[in-house]
Protein backbone atom coordinates (compact mmCIF):
# COMPACT_ATOMS: atom_id res chain seq x y z
CA UNK A 1 0.00 0.00 0.00
CA UNK A 2 1.23 3.50 -0.83
CA UNK A 3 1.42 6.54 1.41
CA UNK A 4 -1.33 8.98 2.37
CA UNK A 5 0.06 12.45 1.71
CA UNK A 6 -1.75 15.63 2.77
CA UNK A 7 -0.53 18.68 0.88
CA UNK A 8 -1.60 22.32 0.92
CA UNK A 9 -0.27 25.87 0.50
CA UNK A 10 -0.49 28.39 3.33
CA UNK A 11 0.49 31.96 4.06
CA UNK A 12 3.16 32.68 6.67
CA UNK A 13 0.34 33.26 9.19
CA UNK A 14 -1.27 29.93 8.38
CA UNK A 15 -4.15 30.81 6.07
CA UNK A 16 -5.03 28.51 3.15
CA UNK A 17 -7.34 31.12 1.61
CA UNK A 18 -7.95 34.80 1.94
CA UNK A 19 -11.41 36.01 2.99
CA UNK A 20 -14.54 35.40 0.88
CA UNK A 21 -13.29 32.36 -1.04
CA UNK A 22 -15.71 30.70 -3.41
CA UNK A 23 -16.47 30.14 -7.11
CA UNK A 24 -14.66 32.76 -9.17
CA UNK A 25 -12.48 33.62 -6.17
CA UNK A 26 -11.19 30.20 -5.22
CA UNK A 27 -8.37 31.32 -2.93
CA UNK A 28 -10.27 34.27 -1.50
CA UNK A 29 -9.56 37.98 -1.75
CA UNK A 30 -5.81 38.40 -2.16
CA UNK A 31 -5.29 34.66 -2.01
CA UNK A 32 -3.88 34.48 -5.53
CA UNK A 33 -0.48 35.14 -3.95
CA UNK A 34 -0.62 31.71 -2.32
CA UNK A 35 -0.36 30.14 -5.77
CA UNK A 36 2.22 32.34 -7.43
CA UNK A 37 4.37 29.21 -7.33
CA UNK A 38 1.70 27.21 -9.19
CA UNK A 39 1.38 29.86 -11.89
CA UNK A 40 5.06 30.75 -12.08
CA UNK A 41 4.53 34.32 -10.91
CA UNK A 42 1.85 36.96 -10.25
CA UNK A 43 -1.63 36.31 -11.60
CA UNK A 44 -5.22 37.33 -10.87
CA UNK A 45 -8.58 35.62 -11.18
CA UNK A 46 -9.29 37.81 -14.20
CA UNK A 47 -6.01 37.18 -16.03
CA UNK A 48 -5.28 34.38 -18.47
CA UNK A 49 -3.56 31.64 -16.52
CA UNK A 50 -2.86 27.93 -16.81
CA UNK A 51 -1.93 26.20 -13.53
CA UNK A 52 1.48 24.60 -13.72
CA UNK A 53 2.40 25.90 -17.15
CA UNK A 54 5.14 28.30 -16.03
CA UNK A 55 6.34 26.87 -12.71
CA UNK A 56 9.85 27.69 -11.59
CA UNK A 57 12.18 24.71 -12.17
CA UNK A 58 12.48 24.03 -8.43
CA UNK A 59 8.69 23.95 -8.01
CA UNK A 60 8.14 21.86 -11.13
CA UNK A 61 10.63 19.21 -10.02
CA UNK A 62 9.12 19.05 -6.53
CA UNK A 63 5.53 18.94 -7.78
CA UNK A 64 6.24 16.26 -10.36
CA UNK A 65 7.81 14.04 -7.71
CA UNK A 66 4.82 14.56 -5.41
CA UNK A 67 2.31 13.37 -8.04
CA UNK A 68 4.44 10.74 -9.79
CA UNK A 69 2.95 7.88 -7.76
CA UNK A 70 -0.56 9.29 -7.31
CA UNK A 71 -3.34 6.71 -7.49
CA UNK A 72 -6.29 8.42 -5.78
CA UNK A 73 -7.20 11.70 -4.13
CA UNK A 74 -9.54 13.20 -1.55
CA UNK A 75 -10.81 16.78 -1.30
CA UNK A 76 -13.72 18.63 0.24
CA UNK A 77 -16.80 20.00 -1.52
CA UNK A 78 -15.78 23.56 -0.71
CA UNK A 79 -12.46 23.19 -2.51
CA UNK A 80 -14.14 21.37 -5.39
CA UNK A 81 -16.64 24.19 -5.93
CA UNK A 82 -14.15 27.01 -5.26
CA UNK A 83 -11.91 25.54 -7.96
CA UNK A 84 -14.82 25.73 -10.40
CA UNK A 85 -14.93 21.92 -10.45
CA UNK A 86 -11.74 22.12 -12.51
CA UNK A 87 -13.90 22.83 -15.53
CA UNK A 88 -15.77 19.54 -15.13
CA UNK A 89 -12.76 17.39 -16.04
CA UNK A 90 -10.38 15.80 -13.55
CA UNK A 91 -6.83 17.05 -14.37
CA UNK A 92 -5.02 14.89 -11.80
CA UNK A 93 -4.70 11.56 -13.59
CA UNK A 94 -6.36 9.70 -10.69
CA UNK A 95 -9.93 9.55 -9.34
CA UNK A 96 -10.86 12.28 -6.86
CA UNK A 97 -13.36 11.52 -4.09
CA UNK A 98 -15.12 14.67 -2.90
CA UNK A 99 -16.44 14.80 0.67
CA UNK A 100 -19.86 16.45 0.88
CA UNK A 101 -23.05 16.54 2.93
CA UNK A 102 -24.99 17.00 -0.33
CA UNK A 103 -24.11 14.09 -2.61
CA UNK A 104 -27.32 14.43 -4.60
CA UNK A 105 -26.90 18.16 -5.20
CA UNK A 106 -25.63 18.67 -8.76
CA UNK A 107 -23.33 15.63 -8.94
CA UNK A 108 -20.52 15.66 -11.51
CA UNK A 109 -20.79 13.60 -14.68
CA UNK A 110 -20.01 9.90 -14.19
CA UNK A 111 -17.04 10.11 -16.57
CA UNK A 112 -15.60 13.30 -15.03
CA UNK A 113 -13.19 11.53 -12.69
CA UNK A 114 -14.89 13.08 -9.64
CA UNK A 115 -17.08 11.11 -7.22
CA UNK A 116 -19.16 12.66 -4.42
CA UNK A 117 -19.14 10.75 -1.12
CA UNK A 118 -20.68 11.49 2.26
CA UNK A 119 -17.77 11.15 4.67
CA UNK A 120 -14.01 11.50 4.94
CA UNK A 121 -13.74 7.82 5.89
CA UNK A 122 -15.58 6.69 2.76
CA UNK A 123 -13.52 9.02 0.58
CA UNK A 124 -10.24 7.70 1.97
CA UNK A 125 -11.32 4.06 1.74
CA UNK A 126 -12.36 4.46 -1.89
CA UNK A 127 -9.24 6.46 -2.78
CA UNK A 128 -7.07 3.72 -1.26
CA UNK A 129 -8.96 1.05 -3.17
CA UNK A 130 -8.51 2.99 -6.41
CA UNK A 131 -4.83 3.64 -5.69
CA UNK A 132 -3.82 0.07 -4.94
CA UNK A 133 -0.06 0.23 -4.30
CA UNK A 134 0.12 3.91 -5.27
CA UNK A 135 -0.20 7.00 -3.06
CA UNK A 136 -3.33 8.83 -1.96
CA UNK A 137 -3.36 12.62 -1.80
CA UNK A 138 -5.49 14.66 0.59
CA UNK A 139 -5.48 18.08 -1.02
CA UNK A 140 -7.80 20.19 1.09
CA UNK A 141 -9.57 22.13 2.11
CA UNK A 142 -8.21 22.65 5.56
CA UNK A 143 -11.02 20.75 7.30
CA UNK A 144 -10.39 17.59 5.28
CA UNK A 145 -6.68 17.68 6.09
CA UNK A 146 -7.48 18.19 9.78
CA UNK A 147 -9.79 15.16 9.68
CA UNK A 148 -7.04 13.05 8.14
CA UNK A 149 -4.50 14.09 10.75
CA UNK A 150 -6.94 13.69 13.62
CA UNK A 151 -7.78 10.16 12.46
CA UNK A 152 -4.08 9.23 12.31
CA UNK A 153 -4.33 8.40 8.60
CA UNK A 154 -1.73 10.83 7.20
CA UNK A 155 1.78 9.47 6.59
CA UNK A 156 3.28 12.67 5.19
CA UNK A 157 2.26 16.31 5.45
CA UNK A 158 3.48 18.78 2.83
CA UNK A 159 3.07 22.44 3.74
CA UNK A 160 4.05 24.91 1.04
CA UNK A 161 4.42 28.36 2.61
CA UNK A 162 4.04 31.41 0.39
CA UNK A 163 5.88 34.58 1.47
CA UNK A 164 2.76 36.56 2.32
CA UNK A 165 0.82 37.45 5.49
CA UNK A 166 -2.89 37.40 4.64
CA UNK A 167 -4.30 38.39 8.04
CA UNK A 168 -7.70 36.78 7.41
CA UNK A 169 -9.35 33.85 5.68
CA UNK A 170 -9.40 30.15 6.54
CA UNK A 171 -6.59 28.79 8.73
CA UNK A 172 -5.12 25.35 8.17
CA UNK A 173 -5.11 24.34 11.84
CA UNK A 174 -8.08 26.32 13.13
CA UNK A 175 -9.59 24.30 15.99
CA UNK A 176 -7.08 21.45 15.64
CA UNK A 177 -5.97 20.22 19.07
CA UNK A 178 -4.14 16.91 18.46
CA UNK A 179 -0.55 16.99 19.75
CA UNK A 180 1.37 15.70 16.72
CA UNK A 181 5.10 15.18 16.20
CA UNK A 182 6.53 15.79 12.73
CA UNK A 183 9.93 15.01 11.23
CA UNK A 184 11.34 17.16 8.45
CA UNK A 185 12.09 14.99 5.41
CA UNK A 186 12.80 17.65 2.80
CA UNK A 187 12.87 21.40 2.23
CA UNK A 188 12.67 22.93 -1.26
CA UNK A 189 12.42 26.64 -1.96
CA UNK A 190 11.85 28.86 -4.95
CA UNK A 191 11.28 32.61 -5.28
CA UNK A 192 7.57 32.05 -4.60
CA UNK A 193 7.32 29.38 -1.89
CA UNK A 194 9.06 27.12 0.60
CA UNK A 195 7.92 23.49 0.46
CA UNK A 196 8.45 21.42 3.61
CA UNK A 197 7.71 17.70 3.53
CA UNK A 198 7.14 16.16 6.95
CA UNK A 199 6.74 12.59 8.13
CA UNK A 200 3.88 12.34 10.62
CA UNK A 201 4.88 10.33 13.68
CA UNK A 202 2.10 7.99 14.79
Amino acid sequence: MGKVVAAITTSVDGYVTGPDDGPGCGLGVGGERLHYWVMGGPWTYESEHEPGADMAPEDREFFDRMVANLGGAVCGRGMFEAAGRWGGTNPFGAPVFVVTHRPGDDPPAPDSGFVLVTSFEEALDRAREAAGDKDVSISGGADVIRQGLDAGEVDELVVSTAPVILGAGKRLFDGFTADTDLRILEVVRSPFVTHVRYAVDK
